[in-house]
């Protein structure tokens, strides 16, 4: 096993400082776990978030949050992550929150011809990562607002997916310390059941599941058990990749 018998889950590196990273940064420190947090910019850009973050963060370089722990955060726009040398990722359980916005991203032939799904074109650069494909289903706003304690009656699941069966152990351990279940979705070849206009992308945890495109960024959420999550990926049609202008 690559891990070995223990897992050093004491510490998280994060590598994007956007608003999920963000977001997952505030829910580590809030649960007693230290953070380095680093971006594009560099440590010293980072000198505000990580004062109010408090003494549990650390502003850092990319190669200080690679090297934290065993959990790595990768939460970058989808074509900054070839800019990351692929080595500082060997051997860490890598979440990997990105998602393909065309509008954004500009069109990317091989995921508009659907022969990869967008965490395996991450993985094919980050081979030596064990990349588990998390946090990119639900709005930046909602992780603190779903967020609860281990064994809460109201607590909300995220769905994962990875090729690496220990991998996903440990990304659902971590998970679990920043307040939320899991639902494990399948290989990252499944993982379009919850990538951008899918079942299980962001609609599913809003409480008015109406809510119109443009409200959707202050719409209020509801939590979502396990059951419901599994019984709506199930049920998810895959989204033509070509089609999306999101």
């Amino acid at each position: 096993m690559f891990f070995g018998s223990r897992i050093r889950l004491s510490r998280l590196g994060i590598i994007g400082s956007g608003n999920i990273g963000t977001a997952i940064a505030r829910l580590a420190v809030a649960g007693g776990v230290p953070v380095v947090i680093a971006n594009s910019r560099g440590p010293e850009s980072l000198a505000d978030l990580v004062a109010e973050l408090g003494p549990l963060a650390m502003a850092g370089t990319t190669e200080e949050a690679a090297a934290a722990g065993e959990v790595v955060v990768l939460s970058v726009p989808l074509p900054a992550h070839t800019s990351i040398q692929p080595s500082l990722l060997d051997g860490k359980v890598v979440l990997d929150t990105g998602n393909y916005y065309p509008y954004r991203d500009g069109r990317i032939r091989e995921l508009d011809d659907e022969q990869v799904t967008t965490s395996e074109l991450v993985q094919r650069h980050f081979a030596g990562a064990h990349l588990v494909k998390a946090f990119n289903s639900i709005l930046a706003h909602h992780i603190p607002l779903l967020a609860r304690p281990s064994g809460a009656a109201d607590r909300t699941a995220l769905p994962i997916a990875g090729d690496d069966q220990q991998a996903k152990s440990v990304a659902a351990a971590m998970i679990d310390r920043l307040g939320y279940d899991v639902h494990d979705a399948g290989s990252l070849a499944e993982s379009w059941r919850f990538e951008p206009e899918a079942a299980g992308y962001t609609r599913v945890y809003l409480a008015d599941q109406s809510t119109p495109v443009e409200d959707m960024l202050t719409a209020a959420p509801a939590p979502v058990d396990a059951a419901r999550l599994a019984a709506v990926l199930e049920s998810a049609e895959r989204v033509r990749v070509a089609d999306r202008a999101f």
